[in-house]
């Protein structure tokens, strides 16, 4: 199933959007399972792919239970152990569903799992928000590498890569398709957990 991606970019495809919905099917139900059913659940999306895909999952879970899973958004820049090491970076938005996340099980999303440094900066955040029940993580690839002690709960693709490969995921609602491609050599950017 290798192909070019349609941007220009060397690189081989190793999710394409149906492998993506698959994946994020099978990452709602293993939550449901996980947590028995929706109660007390929160997702919330780090930007700014993990939005999106924090979304869909939503919505899958509403689609098999019937009932709406509060989703929202956190916004780790201001959280994040690198930001002397390279240009300002915006702030994103944070949204907070009603109700909080006091005593709720948090499950935090992401596109890519990769060092755990972007999934401690969220950990820290939320400490300032709120006091969860549980938090978990989701990520649609985890491609190892890390440097903290994180791993993920709900995994759509593990993903064996080098240090010189960059994964690249791309969502609709931002790109304009859904895939993972693998690109040969550069380096972690904003499409990356870092």
């Amino acid at each position: 199933m290798a192909a070019t991606p349609t941007d220009g970019s060397a690189g081989t495809t190793v999710l394409d959007a149906r492998d993506v919905s698959r994946a994020l099917t099978r990452i709602s139900h293993e939550i449901l399972e996980r947590n028995k059913g929706p109660r007390d659940l929160v997702l919330l999306g780090i930007p700014s792919r993990g939005v999106p895909l924090a979304e869909r999952i939503g919505e899958k879970i509403a689609g098999v239970e019937g009932d709406p899973v509060p989703v929202g958004s956190l916004d780790v820049t201001m959280y994040r152990d690198d930001l002397r090491r390279g240009p300002v970076r915006a702030l994103l938005h944070t949204e907070i569903p009603p109700g909080g996340i006091d005593g709720k099980v948090v499950v935090l999303v992401d596109d890519v799992l990769f060092s755990g440094r972007t999934i401690r900066a969220a950990l820290d955040a939320l400490t300032e928000i709120g006091r969860p029940a549980a938090v978990r993580l989701a990520v649609l690839v985890d491609r190892g590498h890390r440097e903290l002690p994180i791993r993920a709960d709900f995994v759509g693709k593990n993903l064996p890569t080098s240090l010189v490969e960059r994964v690249r995921v791309t969502v609709a609602e931002i790109d304009g398709e859904d895939a993972v491609t693998i690109e040969g050599r550069g380096t972690a950017d904003e499409g990356e957990d870092l």
